[in-house]
């Protein structure tokens, strides 16, 4: 039986033996753009996940006249490296370097010496300043470090991507549910509501809640998802509607199971292929929905980097190109995974596809 199931795996058939989510796994994995993409989105994000130790202001270690220092962790004065201030030292300050670099001290610095919202005081060029050894994308019109303002920002783009794709998901599964498997006079309540909650002008709203409370990303993710939802009930309703007087359903009733036991033992499991093949899909609409926000000012507090604030700037500094360039670069390529992804997810779950 092994010598089948290996024969099957090369030639690239899924083998009968498997499981269905294996099976699944598999046909994904022999798409080769899809996989790729896969694994370049992941190790993308995990690095944007450890942002403050890849691009910071401030050194990862320090070892000072024979004292152990952390300046990531922890604010150390100016005067605890022979300044004259009490104030948090600027290791961007050439003095504070000179110190740190002499008598046998040392620091570790990160691979990108800027935060977000670090200004860089010390520019050989006017803001935006281009590329350059010190600034390796250039700064944006206040002096801040592009490339670092780009990875903290790719960073919550893609979490709140997730935030907002789990939380439509959410709704959309138990709304899709209870219509499609109640149906009767249920599923046309749901429907009529959902017609008159689709038909709210989802951007005039969020026009009026910019403007009466103050920025927020969980606000805006609040209201998101409030609208985000209705595209996927329709398909999880349509799923459920479709198999709730199979046979299988029929059996789990007369066997005395109640309604809840059979939509999460039975039914549910059989209703996820849109679910789960929309799944990057949503995070690319999500991600495009904050930036488009926050290119017209009703996004993410200004404080916080944004990739649409980027874009922005881009438009207003169209002799800065290298703002607008990296951030439309970073956009593509992670909407062209996205799709990628979703693609191949789409094609694995088909099953009357060969592998």
């Amino acid at each position: 039986m092994s010598a089948v199931i290996d024969t099957d795996l090369n030639s690239g058939t899924p083998s009968p033996s498997l499981s269905p989510s294996r099976r699944v796994w598999q046909r994904f994995r022999k798409d080769r753009r899809g996989y790729i993409s896969l694994l370049i989105f992941s190790v993308l994000f995990v690095v944007s996940l450890f942002a403050e130790f890849i691009s910071n202001d401030r050194p990862l270690l320090v070892r000072y006249n024979g004292q152990w220092m952390v300046p990531i962790a922890h604010d150390y004065s100016e005067r605890v490296f022979g300044g004259d201030f009490e104030s948090p030292a600027d290791y961007l300050d050439p003095f504070i370097r000179q110190q740190l670099s002499k008598d046998g001290n040392w620091a570790i610095y990160p691979i990108n010496h800027y935060r977000h919202d670090t200004l860089n005081y010390f520019a050989k060029s006017p803001n935006p300043a281009p590329p350059s050894l010190d600034n390796w994308l250039g700064t944006d019109d206040r002096g801040r470090d592009v490339l670092a303002r780009l990875l903290y920002g790719f960073r919550i783009s893609i979490l709140f991507g997730l935030a907002l794709t789990i939380t439509g998901i959410v709704l959309g599964v138990i709304t899709g549910a209870v219509q499609g498997y109640f149906a009767g006079r249920t599923d046309l309540l749901f429907q009529r509501f959902m017609e008159i909650w689709g038909s709210m002008p989802e951007l005039y709203l969020l026009i009026i809640f910019a403007s009466i409370f103050d920025p927020s990303i969980l606000l805006l993710l609040l209201l998101l998802s409030l609208f985000g939802w209705m595209g996927l009930s329709d398909y999880v309703r349509a799923d459920f509607l479709r198999n709730r007087n199979l046979d299988y359903v029929q059996a789990a009733r007369a066997l005395g199971l109640s309604n809840a036991q059979i939509i999460w033992r039975h039914v549910l499991p059989n209703s996820l292929t849109p679910v789960v093949t929309f799944l990057p899909f949503r995070m690319s609409a999500a991600i495009l929905a904050l930036t488009s926000l926050d290119f017209l000012g009703l996004g993410v507090p200004p404080a916080m980097p944004s990739l649409g604030e980027l874009l922005a700037q881009g438009k207003n500094n169209l002799d800065a190109w290298w703002i607008a360039l990296s951030t439309f670069m970073v956009l593509t390529v992670t909407l062209l995974l996205l799709t990628n992804i979703g693609d191949a997810l789409r094609n694995s779950l088909d099953v009357r596809r060969k592998a």
